[in-house]
């Protein structure tokens, strides 16, 4: 049974799935300080939390089961995202559960700003009817800004434009020609700052958007412009804003999040009268609380039973198509690794993946994951594919990756080479049609063996007799032979030997296998 620790209110219908699943176990918590988690966490194979959870590099490190930390939502700063990947821990979060949710919160962020509606709400309910303050804007004709045009900036564009508002975009991935076709108008920030009426930020706080908007774009916007966040405290520079509103520059802000949270007493935004603010409402619907733990639940459940996901935040996001293409490759890169890192001599100082086919159009970095994976694993405790490419680095070991020309053979082929100070080894595989994995090429030469069971790879000398005496010895120890290969390039020349057995070969047969005559290594395999 996998075990499963839930905090921070987590909603129960949004985890229905851990708790229908046979093989989980479910436990929920709340409250709990560093030092308790740390006393019980070693107890779970994995840990949800929300944003109240500070999930530590101590509370992971306490750890010899945790394998996931789902967060239950789109933000992970309260995750220790380093100290994870090199635990190989999987951090995954939720990041289309509240998409809607926070558009939809950034509109009527951008509404209430542009007719007052907090401020003219207070007053009335106070007893006064001022009808002359409370004149605002009207949405029509004037320009957003939108920055950060992600899953949530792209759906807030959508409505602005229903609004007729005209929409300038920023985002270092947003091309001119996905633009044109969601409507939107390229700028940089300083040219959104500059021509925009409002801005809304959507971008995640990191080292190049922390303070994204401070004084120098305050200083280019025009008289009037407004501001919202409803993504990451820190994004706009919160004491230049409140200059920037005090000037009359900014006519009107509206903030869901703050770089300190929650803010502290005497902040300046929550008694200024132009600024408006809420308590990070930006997932808080009853559908984006159960779309968050839905998705979360579904991934966790997937790492945990070893099947492909995809929301990791300490590894590459996959693309469904790209995924779709390279999942019935996972377990052969694996293979490859594992079979190679087997036969080779000496510490390994580079590994080079080279890819061929079809393969050559596509993004192969996961792959070449589960191949790094599988080498390294045969020294190393704990590797997965989340920290396998950060192990290969920390150790020294360079990581190479090749495409080349179709293959004359295969559709694709999934070519391994190890280096090690004292030698150099091939290892080559497909996927056959009928047959599934296949490794088909051990150094140079060719062979059809399924990567999988207990095998034996020979060398030795191609001489009549020698499979002979290698079956006779097997069979007088008790070794029965489920499959057997030979590969050769010229008669009498090198030749290798791949046996299938049914089970383990013990150590003293391995070592007469090695005295026959022609022999000139025998290597034991496992995968």
């Amino acid at each position: 049974m996998f075990k499963v620790l839930v905090m921070d209110g987590i909603s129960d219908m949004g985890i229905q799935l851990l708790y229908d699943a046979p093989d989980v176990e479910v436990e929920k918590k709340n409250g709990l300080s560093e030092d308790e988690l740390v006393a019980i966490i070693g107890d779970y194979d994995a840990l949800l939390v929300r944003s109240a959870t500070k999930v530590t590099d101590r509370i992971m490190g306490a750890s010899d089961r945790l394998k996931v930390v789902g967060r239950a939502g789109v933000g992970v700063d309260n995750i220790d995202l380093e100290a994870a990947t090199k635990r190989g821990i999987v951090v995954i979060n939720a990041p289309d559960g509240n998409t809607i949710a926070t558009c939809e919160l950034t509109f009527a962020m951008m509404m209430s700003t542009a007719r007052m509606i907090p401020q003219a709400y207070k007053k009335t309910v106070g007893g006064e009817w001022d009808r002359k303050t409370f004149v605002g804007v009207e949405l029509r004709n004037k320009v957003l800004g939108v920055l950060g045009m992600g899953r949530i900036g792209s759906e807030v564009a959508k409505r602005a434009k229903a609004f007729g508002m005209t929409v300038l975009g920023y985002d270092p991935f947003l091309t001119e020609e996905r633009a044109e076709k969601i409507g939107v108008k390229l700028g940089t920030v300083n040219e959104i700052c500059a021509k925009a009426d409002f801005i809304t930020v959507h971008t995640p706080l990191t080292n190049e958007t922390r303070h994204m908007i401070s004084r120098p774009q305050f200083e280019l916007m025009k008289k009037g412009a407004r501001i919202i966040n409803c993504a990451r405290g820190g994004i706009i520079d919160e004491m230049a804003l409140v200059e920037a509103v005090n000037s009359g520059i900014v006519a009107g802000a509206a903030f869901d999040v703050f770089e300190s949270e929650p803010p502290a007493a005497d902040h300046p935004f929550l008694n200024h009268p132009k600024i408006i603010v809420t308590p990070h409402l930006g997932a808080s619907t009853v559908e984006a609380q159960e779309n968050v733990a839905i998705d979360v639940s579904e991934e966790v459940l997937h790492i945990l039973r070893d099947e492909p996901f995809k929301n990791a935040v300490n590894m590459p996001p996959v693309p469904a198509n790209v995924l779709n293409k390279l999942q019935p490759y996972f377990n052969l890169g694996i293979k490859l690794g594992e079979f190679l890192g087997q036969t080779i001599e000496g510490a390994v100082s580079e590994i080079t993946v080279s890819y061929s086919g079809d393969l050559i159009d596509t993004d192969t970095s996961p792959l070449t994951r589960h191949v790094v994976k599988g080498v390294l694993s045969n020294q190393l405790e704990g590797v997965n594919i989340v920290n396998a490419m950060h192990l290969a680095k920390t150790r020294g070991v360079n990581v190479v990756v090749q495409t080349s020309a179709a293959s004359e053979t295969f559709t694709n082929l999934v070519t391994v080479t190890l280096k090690t100070k004292n030698e150099q080894r091939t290892l080559a595989g497909t996927l056959l049609a009928g047959y599934g994995e296949r490794i088909v090429q051990i150094d140079q030469y060719p062979v059809d063996v399924a990567p999988s069971g207990n095998l034996l790879l020979i060398s030795h000398n191609d001489k009549p007799g020698i499979i002979g005496k290698v079956g006779t010895l097997l069979g007088t120890n008790d070794v029965n032979i489920a499959t057997m290969q030979v590969g050769r390039k010229v008669i009498g020349g090198a030749a290798i030997m791949v046996l299938t057995v049914d089970k383990g070969t013990p150590g003293n047969v391995i070592e007469q296998l090695e005295q026959l005559p022609e022999l000139i290594r025998v290597r034991e395999l496992t995968l």
